[in-house]
């Protein structure tokens, strides 16, 4: 496809372009938009390693990853929201998804947003932690290049077929419902202010059960493009870890994406999308006893929400359709050293997943020295902003983001450029806790972020 060093110098080449250049897209006033969307089975093969290898490589599938999609026409540049059921893709993996989705598309990767599911028995993929890891020679590989690049190449390939069958997009519905039983949060503080309990995607401890939800948001929301009368695309957006149980080589894309594809078979017309929204400190765990039925119940549930969002939308004509994007430079975590990281990648004494995760670390303190950005981007149209963030947001910044514009319908996509993992709000670094503990950027994280995304949620012409 490319060699590394022509791909680092595009990526900072688009990266100092986005910077430069005015983050507000022109716009016709009443844009004539068409859709175009595309489906690809992305499943990981037998032995492929999932999750960077601290779970059980696949052995088998109970049913399809997907990357799911569309491309819009008309207001500008095309524009390529993709949702892909993988666990995540940082740094030079996201970049590399961008800029070839967007050269399918005919148009420049800012105006791209890739954003994973988040199941976990999936891939996980840092092109750069595996050139580090496969440079020790004793360590099994993080993905398979030749599956990561296969699967780029079909996703591209149907992006370009699929603008064969462009489809006029006239008007824009939104809609919501409270899901019952599936989010909780996973953070419990103490009166010190520090994590006393937490609570997984999945627990058998009646006290997980009995502990309330916590903070959360509970409606599921839908954005959906009709031609006319007919609803050609509808864009789900949930906040919760996305599994009900993995390690066990099975792929699937679990209950989200069961209850997405059950959708999909009643309306094969219209393109059913699923995203997962911040959902860093927030799972199933307080209903999910991790077994097969519980799966069940889960799906059923997240269906019977999307059926519920669905039934209140109501078209309006779109007047309006306009791109955005902020980049934001995030600081990495003070205690991250080349030095220390790669002792901990080269001790062979050390565990599989010790020695993994520092070499993922390495690559985002690379890319921070590096001063490549993360790309925040908006779609608005009419009163509606689909908003796209980076990998495991708190549920707070969903929550901000909406209360920043209550004049509009904002709808949430986090999971996009994977690269700092978990990003708490500044108030739970003190707490402490797990999440806080694979966080790669500073506290100040939290001031950087909020301040993009509420920059692009407003009004487009108050930016």
């Amino acid at each position: 496809m490319f060699d590394r060093r022509e791909f680092l110098s595009l990526s900072l080449t688009a990266a100092m372009a986005s910077l430069l250049k005015p983050s507000l897209s022109p716009a016709a006033e009443r844009p004539s938009l068409k859709l175009a969307s595309f489906r690809v089975d992305v499943s990981p093969p037998e032995t492929t390693t999932v999750s960077t290898g601290w779970i059980k490589p696949v052995v088998g599938m109970d049913d399809p990853e997907e990357a799911v999609g569309f491309v819009l026409t008309g207001a500008g540049d095309p524009i390529v929201l993709c949702a892909v059921d993988w666990t995540g893709l940082l740094n030079g993996a996201h970049q590399q998804w961008r800029k070839v989705l967007a050269e399918a598309a005919g148009t420049t990767p800012d105006r791209v947003a890739v954003q994973c599911v988040h199941q976990h028995n999936a891939p996980f993929v840092c092109l750069e932690a595996e050139r580090i890891v496969a440079a020790q020679g004793d360590l099994p590989h993080t993905v398979e290049v030749g599956f990561f690049e296969r699967s780029l190449t079909q996703v591209a390939n149907a992006v370009r077929k699929s603008l064969n069958n462009l489809r006029p997009v006239t008007h824009i519905a939104t809609g919501q419902a409270k899901v019952e039983k599936v989010a909780s949060n996973r953070r419990f503080i103490g009166p010190d202010g520090k994590i006393v309990d937490w609570r997984g995607s999945a627990s058998k401890l009646p006290r997980h059960a009995e502990l309330p939800e916590g903070l959360i948001d509970p409606w599921l929301k839908t954005v959906a493009f009709y031609d006319g009368d007919a609803k050609v695309a509808a864009c789900h957006y949930y906040a919760t870890h996305p599994m009900s149980y993995y390690g066990d080589g099975r792929v699937c894309s679990d209950f989200v994406g069961l209850a997405r594809k059950r959708r999909q078979a009643e309306e094969p017309g219209c393109q059913h999308v699923y995203f997962t929204g911040c959902s860093g400190d927030v799972a199933a765990g307080k209903y999910n006893n991790g077994t097969p039925e519980a799966r069940k119940e889960l799906t059923d549930r997240i269906y019977a929400g999307m059926l519920a969002s669905e039934q209140t939308l109501r078209p309006e004509p779109i007047a309006s359709a306009t791109w955005q994007t902020r980049p934001v430079l995030f600081s990495p975590v003070s205690t991250l050293t080349e030095t220390s990281l790669m002792e901990q990648v080269a001790n062979k004494g050390a565990a599989i997943a010790n020695r993994i995760r520092p070499a993922m670390m390495l690559s985002w303190l690379r890319r921070c020295e590096r001063q490549e950005p993360i790309i925040l981007s908006a779609l608005h149209v009419n009163a509606t902003t689909l908003l796209h963030l980076p990998s495991e947001c708190f549920v707070e910044y969903q929550l901000r983001a909406q209360s920043a514009a209550p004049d509009r319908f904002v709808a949430t996509a986090a999971y996009g450029d994977g690269g700092p993992w978990y990003i708490p709000v500044a108030d739970a670094y003190p707490q402490g806790g797990y999440e806080v503990s694979v966080a790669l950027s500073e506290p100040t994280v939290d001031a950087v972020l909020t301040q993009g995304m509420q920059a692009l949620v407003r009004r487009p012409n108050s930016v």
